[in-house]
This record gives structure tokens, C-alpha cells and sequence, in this order.
């Protein structure tokens, strides 16, 4: 498949391993594919309505920054202060990616396979296309070119 995904805009993606954004983005192709493949559009509406609920890495990250925090707090207040700086480096991590778009806690969620709104947004429009919600797809041709055209005209 042509490579459909490039953007140098993504802070996330351009500080994320080549590896792991390739990892990401044959998992798309995978599932956009069979989708492809299938053509069943009840499927097609599940599997989108799971994506509606996929975490993103930001709210990942807010989650899991803000639950150090309270940890942190929790065991200071338990343990005499010693925890402190489990907060303040949970803060550190969210200013970090709040200004920079990247910290961190945001490569290792990468590697766990979180991923950026917008690499769930493309997914959902690739699958949307395919069920017929735009009028850009041909319908001819196989299901390899439908779901390349799929693909091209979510990112477009």
C-alpha cells in the first residue's frame, strides 16, 4: 500500500520511533483492509463505534499523569512528604507535553500502542468511506485499491 500516513505536523508522530509509527500504521492497514475484504457495513458499524471510544494518547497521558499525582499526594501525606517528587515529576510530564506535544510517559504509551486522534480519526473515515458514507470511493476495482483510496481520502 503507498504510504498514506505522512505528516510532519503530528508532534506526537515525529518524536515516536519509525518502528513504532509503522507498527501503528500496518495495524490501519490491517483493519481497514479486512474491512475492505468483508464489506459487511453492520461490522463496519461496530468496529466504528469501538473506535468512538478508543482512548487517544492525550487523554491517556492526562489520565495517567494525574493519577501519579494523586499517588504521589496520597503517599506523601502517609509517609511524611518523602512522595513529593512523584508529583511534581507527573506535573513536569504533563507541562512538557502541553507545551511541546511530547514527554516521556507519551513514548512508552506509543509503544503500549496508544494512539493520536488523528490516527483514530483517519481509521474511522478509511471504514466510514468504505460503508459508503462518502461519494469518493470507487467501487470497482479490488478490495486492496478501495481500501488505499480509502485510506488517501480520510487523510484528504
Amino acid at each position: 500500500m503507498e504510504s498514506w500516513n505522512q505528516t510532519s505536523s503530528d508532534t506526537v508522530r515525529v518524536h515516536t520511533p519509525l518502528v513504532v509509527n509503522r507498527r501503528i500504521d500496518e495495524h490501519v492497514e490491517r483493519c481497514v483492509r479486512y474491512m475492505a475484504e468483508k464489506g459487511d457495513r453492520a461490522e463496519m458499524t461496530r468496529y466504528l463505534a469501538r473506535l468512538e471510544r478508543e482512548w487517544d494518547i492525550n487523554r491517556a497521558l492526562a489520565v495517567g499523569t494525574s493519577a501519579l499525582g494523586l499517588l504521589g499526594l496520597l503517599l506523601s501525606r502517609r509517609d511524611g512528604g518523602r512522595w513529593w517528587g512523584l508529583t511534581a515529576v507527573a506535573g513536569g510530564m504533563l507541562l512538557q507535553h502541553s507545551v511541546s506535544g511530547f514527554s516521556p510517559l507519551s513514548e512508552l504509551l506509543r509503544v503500549l500502542g496508544v494512539r493520536t486522534r488523528r490516527e483514530i480519526d483517519l481509521e474511522k473515515f478509511a471504514i466510514k468511506a468504505l460503508r459508503g458514507d462518502f461519494e469518493r470511493i470507487p467501487m470497482e476495482g479490488g478490495p486492496m485499491a478501495r481500501a488505499n483510496a480509502a485510506l488517501v481520502a480520510a487523510q484528504s
